[in-house]
């Protein structure tokens, strides 16, 4: 428990040391951003006012909120946001937690928005907070963005988000599975963080992941690949012809994914490396119609 009259800066002591003795790898972060959480204070704040008391109410909060974090919930689930690229994304229990990975994806598919349409038009599918869509948009004021999920309480976390990074009069939530709904040939880029980890692995995730991230937005299938060939499949059709298709994919999934786009006459012109330099991102384009009558023994690959 915080001490009673203690003052922010003991307040930060207090709950870093908690959270070091129950061996959290991240326990100064994990003080840093629950203290501020719980008394209002932001970064400078937390310097400021080291020395002044801390309110009876923040203190409750943070009490509450270090038996949050020390049962195993993640430090940004209790706080109720996280920042992602330029912005910051409030989560609800139908999303993910926006995790630095997926900034790789939106490097890769904002450098073809930059070499596309002076309009485009994108879909983001699944889209959960959002922030495919949000960053996107924000790094690219011409495009339109109709962000699909099968969530209601993800759309509306992801419209949540879009108002406060003010690209929501861009921002089209649509309740759908996939890319079911779009006409043949309407769209100039189709992005996404699908699903992909394999049923048999969600077991082994962290205790953080696997108890408080949506299943549905996690389970992949047998293998991992379902959601990949649903909306490869139906990329073929909504794209233009000079269409795009954007995945994140995970670890060692490269090839299998390419495989499946090579199939429905996509070839692979780019890939992106996370920071910790593993390909976590693809960017397909049409293949060339002879490259496509044989699927993917023809598959055309960066080298």
């Amino acid at each position: 428990m915080t001490s009673e009259h203690a003052t922010t800066g003991e307040a930060l002591a207090q709950a870093r040391a908690r959270l070091r003795e129950a061996g959290l790898p991240e326990a100064d972060l994990d003080a840093r951003l629950l203290v501020g959480w719980s008394t209002g204070l932001d970064a400078t704040g937390l310097f400021l006012r080291e020395r002044e008391p801390v309110d009876p109410n923040a203190s409750a909060r943070l009490d509450a909120a270090l038996d949050r974090r020390l049962a195993g919930e993640p430090v940004h689930r209790i706080v109720g946001r996280r920042a992602f690229f330029d912005h910051e994304f409030h989560l609800s229990r139908e999303t993910l937690e926006p995790r630095p990975d997926t900034e790789a994806l939106v490097h890769l598919a904002s450098r073809a928005l930059s070499q596309g349409p002076a309009e485009p038009l994108i879909a983001d599918v699944g889209t959960g907070t959002g922030i495919l869509a949000v960053s996107l948009l924000a790094l690219h004021p011409e495009a339109l963005c109709v962000a699909t999920d099968l969530s209601e309480g993800a759309l509306a976390t992801a419209g949540r988000n879009a108002h406060e990074a003010g690209v929501a009069e861009r921002f089209l939530p649509l309740r759908a599975d996939f890319l079911a709904p779009f006409a043949d040939g309407s769209l100039d880029v189709v992005v996404s963080n699908p699903p992909y980890i394999p049923t048999g692995d969600l077991a082994r995730l962290s205790r953080e992941v696997r108890e408080h991230d949506p299943v549905l937005a996690l389970d992949g299938g047998a293998d991992g690949l379902v959601a990949y060939r649903a909306i490869v499949g139906e990329a073929e059709r909504v794209l233009r012809p000079a269409g795009e298709l954007l995945l994140e994919i995970g670890i060692g999934q490269e090839g299998d994914v390419a495989r499946i786009a090579a199939t429905h006459g996509f070839r692979l012109v780019a890939r992106e490396r996370d920071l910790s330099g593993i390909v976590r991102a693809l960017r397909f384009a049409r293949a060339a119609p002879e490259s496509h009558k044989d699927g993917e023994n023809r598959m055309e690959t960066i080298g």
